[in-house]
């Protein structure tokens, strides 16, 4: 799949959001995709945040629910 080895930072998802992903270890695509709303939880991101991240996500063809379109 086209996006998945890309840096985080094409979802565009803020300084905070990225901030706090990076300091998880998060830092392309994959590393986001394969988690659940429940680890994204586990880095004390805000369920506005997690929102944010499955509507980005989805915006490049990919979802938390590991479907891709």
């Amino acid at each position: 799949m086209k996006n998945l080895d890309k840096d985080i930072d094409i979802l565009k998802l803020g300084d905070s959001i990225n901030n706090i992903l990076i300091n998880n270890n998060i830092k392309i695509v994959n590393d986001l995709w394969v988690l659940n709303k429940k680890a994204l939880k586990s880095f004390n991101l805000s369920s506005s945040d997690i929102n944010m991240i499955s509507i980005k996500l989805q915006l490049i063809g990919l979802d938390l629910n590991k479907k891709v379109y």
